[in-house]
């Protein structure tokens, strides 16, 4: 691996490190930035992105197993802290890029046994987190965002689903295309998650081919998806009806992947 010593946060080779925290709102150019050790050693194994370069300590350097073809970029913490814009606790960042070996419609036309989540109009990064993790806990083949999700590849959405967002391929629909019209043209059973659904979780034998559909905290999914997929609620007592849309995928997914 070329390991390249820096002293200076004025580097070049810096540059896409620089205000972190900026970068999630003013585009990255098809890259993203990992945090934290975890994340990163996922990123290295991951079948689904590539590593473009890393930036750590030397004390950290030595627990990190890292690509042999990606640049690592060796600064003192004050460097590195001055670079992000905000104290690195964790002491590793690295620059990838998503690079699915499979598109969408190549993973939809699979023969046999599979299983895609939906989320529409999923916002909050920590929510996409969360789903992306459980997503990456049992097994779903693919996510499926609409063209109202938030981007799974944001810092922080990275960080809360613990890498399962560089585990599990996932698919954005342009606008204007329809999440039901896809997995329908696949042959996709489509099972939408409400407070109000027709059937109980428990009672659901899913198809060999299924996707499930989650919505957004509040609104949650459109009228029009509900009345065209097959409605399922989780039971709840004394009064309350509905989760955290993290909590409800994790209940989901596993009664339906096992």
């Amino acid at each position: 691996m070329p390991v390249i010593p820096l002293n200076s946060a004025n580097d070049s080779c810096l540059e896409p490190y620089r205000d972190v925290k900026d970068r999630d709102l003013t585009g990255r150019q098809g890259l993203f930035m990992a945090e934290g050790k975890v994340v990163l050693e996922r990123l290295f194994a991951s079948p689904l992105c590539e590593t473009v370069s890393i930036l750590t300590t030397p004390a950290r350097l030595e627990g990190l197993s890292v690509p042999d073809d990606a640049p690592v970029y060796i600064v003192d913490q004050a460097v590195m802290d001055a670079v992000a814009g905000f104290p690195i606790h964790r002491g590793y960042l690295a620059l990838g890029r998503y690079a699915p070996p499979q598109s969408l419609e190549d993973i939809l036309a699979q023969t046999g046994r599979l299983r895609v989540m939906a989320l529409s109009a999923i916002a909050n990064t920590d929510n996409m987190g969360g789903l992306m993790r459980n997503a990456a806990a049992f097994g779903v083949d693919a996510v499926v965002l609409d063209s109202a999700c938030c981007d799974p590849f944001y810092r922080k959405a990275i960080r809360v689903s613990v890498g399962g967002a560089l585990v599990v391929p996932h698919y954005r629909l342009g606008a204007g295309q329809s999440l039901l019209e896809v997995l329908n043209t696949h042959g996709l059973t489509a099972y939408a998650l409400s407070p109000a659904g027709d059937q109980v979780l428990d009672q659901i034998v899913p198809a060999e081919r299924s996707a499930f559909l989650l919505g957004a905290e509040g609104p949650g999914l459109s009228r029009e998806i509900l009345d065209a997929a097959i409605s399922v609620q989780i039971p709840m007592h004394g009064g309350f009806d509905s989760l955290n849309v993290a909590t409800t995928s994790g209940i989901v997914l596993y009664h339906l992947c096992r």
